[in-house]
């Protein structure tokens, strides 16, 4: 059977995930399936932890795109010469933890030697395909919701380094294993169409791409986006990952400053694990009702922009 691509397939949807890591194949007109994998090496010390975070960055393409997860595989890189299988089950016990809080099942996994270790899941996942969002979903008119606080890959790049405190590590920490279930159902209840998760292209990133897709402009209110507790200081004292310095790179051809500081540009830079989501809904009344309804929840949710006719420009105003 050859490679399905959406020009020979009509049921091979487009346009739903944040990235190319993920598909949707409609079933019927009732039921379309969500297919994402990942996976990523540490990023703290506690096994159990990483398990946890792992697991909600695997499953966050589905949240994304409306979708409830079903079923996931757990996939490992394990160096079984340097770390002991005890450890491995703490990681896994990990992501069970996500799996129950999501509500679906982990059907097993693969395991490969591996220098280095890794762990994520390949995740499946079903929606309805009238209330698919899309990063192409994207309106003019839009008012944008931000789910989650900023900053995690500057702090998790200072604990690497030992600069970041315990209370800096542990609202990071809570971030990265909140699921982004309650996310998507405020996103679908507000009516947004369009959505994507936050995570290794940072903000700016994977907003641009939507802007793109969508062929509108935004604009962001920098003022107004939530950032984590000690980002700023940290970014201050040179504590910015490698991904988040090319991902600035990679977006500046669509980005318009304006007088926005470079650290702050580089704050919505800043890549992401198991970031939130950010949608767009159409009145300001209802976003500021989402916002609410996710602060209620435990979220740092902000509306941080709006969305016009364009091509694909950022603003920072």
């Amino acid at each position: 059977m050859g490679r399905l691509t959406p020009s020979t397939h009509p049921d091979l949807l487009v346009g739903a995930a944040s990235g190319d890591d993920a598909a949707v194949w409609r079933l019927d007109d009732d039921r379309a399936l969500i297919a994402t994998a990942d996976f990523i090496t540490p990023v703290v010390d506690d096994a159990r932890t990483w398990g946890q975070v792992a697991a909600a960055n695997a499953v966050s393409d589905v949240y994304a795109m409306g979708g409830r997860p079903l079923l996931a595989l757990n996939l490992v890189g394990w160096n079984t010469d340097a770390l002991s299988t005890d450890l491995l089950g703490e990681v896994l016990a990990g992501g069970q933890d996500i799996a129950e809080a999501g509500g679906f099942v982990i059907a097993g996994g693969h395991t490969v030697d591996d220098p280095e270790p890794k762990y994520g899941m390949a995740v499946i996942g079903d929606v309805h395909p009238d209330k698919l969002l899309t990063n192409r979903g994207l309106r003019a008119g839009d008012h944008l919701v931000l789910t989650k606080a900023l900053g995690i890959g500057v702090i998790t790049t200072a604990l690497k380094r030992g600069l970041a405190t315990a209370g800096v590590v542990q609202a990071a920490l809570d971030s990265m294993t909140r699921l982004n279930d309650i996310a998507a159902k405020v996103a679908l209840a507000a009516g947004a169409t369009g959505a994507t998760d936050v995570t290794g292209f940072g903000l700016l990133g994977h907003l641009g791409r939507m802007a793109s897709e969508s062929a509108v402009d935004v604009t962001l209110a920098v003022a107004d986006v939530p950032l984590l507790s000690g980002a700023v200081e940290l970014a201050e004292q040179g504590s910015i990952p490698g991904g988040t310095e090319r991902n600035i790179a990679w977006i500046r051809k669509q980005l318009d400053t304006g007088d926005t500081p470079e650290l702050l540009v580089t704050l919505l830079a800043d890549a992401q694990t198991s970031g939130g989501l950010i949608f767009g809904v159409a009145s300001a009344a209802e976003a500021s009702d989402a916002v609410a309804q996710l602060r209620s929840a435990g979220h740092d949710a902000a509306v941080v922009g709006s969305a016009s006719t364009g091509s694909g420009t950022i603003r920072l105003r």
